[in-house]
């Protein structure tokens, strides 16, 4: 039932999305401080510790609220708990709203409100950029985000939902990203900063997590798009990103759709006294020594992105519509 419980999720994220400030998000942070205040003595054995308790332990409380569903109330009451987990845990309107708006201006001539949004969406120095880098940018951000938001939780929940844990994978990949990010943004801050131990452990979960589910984004932005190019692209330049996991998707998307990626990053803007605050949906600076080949990003590569996104979404949807199939029928 995994498919449907996906396209219900995806449906009332569309109509009703989670707001900026949600309760899930505030008690995400609350459950990350905790466990960091708690576990996190300085020790690489520490971090993994809590690491386990912050990821592993809602993971499996998802997937034993589940099977309790199955088993004592039965198999609807089990899909609607996962399309419960799926609408807190992937979507694009948790960050499509600021792509949209700079689109729109950018569509408009309104090259300032679309640096303005950019650096509000991410919280980097966009004053100073040219059009063709702002609209790169953009397109590295979105990217990344649909994968983090969307492809990346599906994957998750698919491959485990073969074996009857499919609200655990969705969980366990959100919160590893989830993790990984909030602990490194609070040893920027003036009080109880993470040790780096634990952002390290944090760190290098959330890239083995991420691993396969990129490598997947991957193949199918080849499939939807130029394939021969976003293979060939993926394999001579996705080394030239410092992040494995990022660069497969970057290179694939650089090839699919005919744009240069990569290049200088942003700087990111901090508040004097460490109290920068935490978005839910933003990212790390992205930085490049060197640049895919491909046409200088234009704005209307930032349709052929939002086509690119879309029809990913449809592979997917009707690969685990033929699977559901199949599985009936058999």
């Amino acid at each position: 039932m995994s498919f449907f419980a996906i396209l219900f999720a995806l449906l009332i994220e569309q109509v009703r999305p989670l707001g900026r400030h949600n309760i899930i998000h505030a008690g995400l942070r609350t459950w990350a401080r905790w466990v960091s205040r708690n576990f996190d003595a300085g020790k690489p054995h520490h971090g993994w510790i809590a690491w386990i308790f912050a990821v592993l332990l809602p993971s499996l409380g998802a997937v034993a609220v589940h099977w309790a569903l199955m088993l004592l109330a039965g198999w609807p009451f089990a899909v609607l708990w996962s399309v419960a987990v799926l609408y807190v845990t992937l979507g694009f309107r948790q960050f499509s709203h600021y792509f949209t708006d700079i689109r729109d201006a950018l569509d408009a001539g309104d090259e300032a409100t679309a640096r303005a949004r950019l650096a509000e969406w991410q919280q980097v120095d966009a004053s100073e950029l040219p059009r063709s880098e702002l609209v790169r940018h953009v397109i590295e951000y979105s990217v990344l985000a649909a994968h983090r938001h969307v492809f990346g939780v599906l994957a998750w929940f698919s491959v485990l939902a073969a074996f009857g844990f499919g609200p655990a994978g969705a969980v366990l990949y959100r919160m590893s990203e989830f993790v990984a990010r909030y602990w490194k943004h609070r040893s920027r801050t003036e009080t109880q900063p993470v040790s780096a131990a634990l952002q390290s452990v944090a760190a290098r979960a959330w890239h083995a997590v991420d691993w396969l589910p990129a490598r997947i984004t991957a193949v199918a932005f080849a499939v939807v798009g130029s394939f021969e190019e976003a293979i060939d692209c993926w394999r001579n330049h996705a080394q030239r990103f410092p992040s494995d996991n990022d660069g497969v998707i970057l290179a694939a998307t650089s090839g699919a759709v005919n744009v240069r990626l990569g290049g200088e990053a942003l700087k990111p803007v901090y508040s004097g006294n460490g109290n920068q605050p935490f978005r839910a949906s933003g990212m790390e600076s992205l930085g490049y020594a060197e640049s895919t080949p491909g046409r200088e990003a234009e704005i209307g590569h930032l349709r052929s992105i939002v086509g690119l996104v879309w029809r990913s979404v449809v592979l997917w949807m009707v690969l685990l519509a033929l699977l559901t199939l199949a599985r009936l029928l058999g």
